[in-house]
């Protein structure tokens, strides 16, 4: 059966992406996670789970020369990365596997960046989606505990780990990147002005020794509700939208 697919811009164009019709379909958090990675021209980067290559590409759109790696578990996901890839003529490397049993190809190598969107919702506390691919994707069967574990261990020394999760699983997050990453530091990612953060940005080092940082929020929206059918985001979180621009994490 031949999977359903559509061709979607992101980032105002610059990325052709192709990702099936039905099931998950990247939004705007993948693109997010990408503009946070303070990757240099040359460097070695690894999205674990990696889905259709949407953070990892919108990451390669805005840093050249980057050796970029995926790895995802899904065969369509994974061969639609590939293809997304070689669209855009961005070379990267993916593998199909699980992160659970490490590929080998994986096991020895390190990179000078590791991040990863880990499925947000635990399975013991919500009910699973209806379709495999969505499920996959949000659903979490591989506990969060072992995302970190595995990020931290292919990051190389002094090497970042990134995630984006929900704010509600900040606890677990931050109790199992204490353990393997240091120099840890938390971007609330704000809705709107005055709105309780709904999605956090984490970043480590490997080997960090700096104390724990927590920033002011990132505010995604002008503005205290939605008005119209019009776009409000904020002019920062527009130019990462449309223009592949840098969230930097505050020094």
């Amino acid at each position: 059966m031949t999977l359903e697919t559509t061709c979607d811009d992101y980032l105002g164009g610059r990325l052709k992406i192709l990702q099936p019709r039905a099931g998950y379909r990247a939004g705007i958090d993948p693109v997010l996670l990408a503009s946070s990675i303070p990757a240099k021209p040359g460097e070695t980067v690894l999205d674990l789970g990696c889905g259709v290559g949407v953070a990892g590409l919108c990451l390669a759109r805005r840093v050249p020369e980057l050796q970029l790696t995926g790895l995802e578990r899904q065969p369509a996901y994974a061969a639609l990365a590939k293809e997304n890839g070689a669209a855009n003529a961005l070379p990267f490397e993916v593998i199909e596997g699980d992160l659970a049993d490490m590929p080998g190809t994986l096991k020895e190598r390190q990179f000078h960046h590791v991040f990863a969107n880990p499925p947000y919702f635990d399975r013991a506390a919500s009910t699973a989606a209806t379709d495999l691919g969505r499920e996959g994707a949000v659903g979490e069967d591989t506990p969060l505990a072992e995302w970190v574990a595995a990020a931290a261990k292919r990051t190389r020394p002094k090497g970042t780990t990134t995630f984006i999760q929900r704010a509600d699983r900040l606890p677990e997050l931050l109790s199992h990147a204490a353990r393997h990453l240091g120099s840890l530091k938390l971007l609330p990612l704000i809705p709107r002005p005055g709105r309780p953060a709904r999605l956090v940005l984490l970043r480590g080092k490997r080997g960090g020794r700096a104390a724990f940082r927590l920033h002011d929020g990132w505010c995604l929206h002008n503005g205290q509700a939605h008005v119209n059918d019009c776009e409000n985001y904020t002019s920062a979180t527009a130019c990462i939208l449309r223009d592949g621009g840098e969230m930097p994490f505050p020094d």
